[in-house]
């Protein structure tokens, strides 16, 4: 596992990704009054200590909150007085220097109009660096810092385009620290679009060798990883890569919540795992990568654990499944019955003597009932959206123990 010494290594935190996630948090409607109350105050202490005028205003305008106009002014007179000194430096250096030390004088100009929130500003810097540059490794680095103002703006056309190009240069000739970071930011990229697979196998990959600080911490990490392993990997990899792998259990002694997710599933302790699922989904919906796929990941997950559980049995009861899961009946069959009728699920429910019969079709048969099903899921996706909020709801019903798991699970991350 990373040494934590290792976090002030590495390329620097501009633009700063936490004040993002304070940002998105405090923005939510769900967000309690205490807790908006102190990431206002932390995003505001942040802002302050960096005289970041330009960002100022734009949470100001994104939360709602008036503008303190003699602070604004104060930071803006700093932030003037330090570009000016800095558009200095590039002119000595272009008069009196050489290409190398033009190029150091640009780049501290980019990273100080990152840092104060100031996006079109730093790009059209970084911008003019990239066509002075022709060293890989130097143009790696600058579109990596391209990403991360990317993520820092929810600006997912431009991680896109700077993705692509990162994968461009890494093939031309990347060192092997920067192919190990690439795969972070592909990872974390491919998570906020809903791609667990790649996101999977990216993190998988990365997980001895991370030194990606600049983005998350390592406990973060591995939390994006085992969710992203989760719901992408099939259970012998999944046993072989998270359950078995040394790193990641390392790190899950410290994060209980998180390791209970991970093995009430793969230990097949299916009350225990909706629970924990309850848990997850609160944590998803407060994170500014996941909180739009919260109900696709939870949803799929519910039929993960129930598709694992049938793999067992040819037949058994409602009730017999239902007290596995820990969910009335009534739940079960409503479950079952959606997940069945979009082809979720290969098993069919005789809701007379409440018996479920588990069918395996052979590969021929399931391409052929998959290819049939495609355009009913298609039609049913918004009902399958408007369900999972009704479901979610009954969940918490079901489950007295979700306030306990939401807040271990919070208390992890933050921590």
């Amino acid at each position: 596992m990373p040494l934590e010494r290792l976090e002030d290594e590495g390329l620097e935190k501009i633009p700063n990704l936490k004040l993002a996630q304070w940002t998105f948090r405090a923005g939510l409607e769900k967000t309690p009054e205490l807790l908006r109350k102190q990431l206002l105050e932390k995003i505001t202490k942040c802002i302050q200590d960096d005289n970041m005028a330009p960002y100022y205003e734009l949470v100001c305008k994104e939360l709602n909150l008036p503008i303190d106009q003699r602070i604004l002014k104060s930071m803006q007179s700093v932030n003037e007085a330090k570009i000016k000194e800095l558009d200095a430096k590039i002119k000595d250096a272009e008069e009196n220097l050489g290409d190398t030390e033009i190029r150091t004088a640009m780049m501290e100009k980019a990273h100080y109009l990152s840092k104060i929130g100031d996006k079109e500003g730093s790009l059209s810097q970084f911008r003019l660096i990239l066509d002075k540059t022709l060293m890989p490794g130097f143009r790696l680095d600058t579109i990596f810092h391209i990403i991360r103002i990317g993520f820092f703006f929810g600006d997912r056309d431009l991680v896109t385009k700077n993705i692509e190009k990162a994968n461009s240069l890494i093939e031309e000739g990347g060192d092997w620290d920067r192919r190990n970071r690439l795969k972070v930011y592909r990872g974390l990229y491919s998570m906020s679009v809903r791609d667990f697979d790649t996101a999977a196998k990216n993190f998988l990959d990365a997980v001895a060798t991370f030194t990606s600080y600049e983005l998350m911490d390592y406990k973060t990490f591995i939390i994006y990883t085992v969710m992203s392993a989760m719901i992408a990997l099939k259970r012998p990899d999944l046993r072989e890569k998270v359950v078995r792998g040394s790193e990641i259990q390392e790190v899950l002694h410290g994060l209980p919540t998180v390791r209970e997710y991970l093995m009430s599933l793969f230990d097949c302790r299916y009350a225990d795992f909706f629970l924990s699922l309850a848990g997850v989904e609160q944590f998803m919906s407060c994170d500014r990568y996941l909180h739009l796929h919260t109900c696709y990941y939870v949803r799929e997950m519910r039929i993960h654990a129930l598709s694992q559980h049938l793999d067992s049995y040819s037949s058994l009861s409602l009730d017999s499944m239902a007290a596995s899961f820990g969910v009335t009946p009534a739940f079960l069959d409503a479950e079952l019955s959606r997940f069945i009728a979009n082809g979720r699920l290969a098993c069919k429910m005789d809701k007379v003597s409440g018996i479920i019969e588990t069918t395996r079709p052979d590969n021929l048969n399931f391409q052929y009932q998959v290819s049939s099903f495609q355009c009913v899921i298609f039609f049913q996706s918004f009902v399958d959206y408007y369900y999972d909020f009704v479901i979610s709801s009954q969940l918490v019903d079901e489950f007295s123990r979700i306030d306990k798991v939401t807040k271990l699970i919070t208390s992890s991350t933050d921590s």
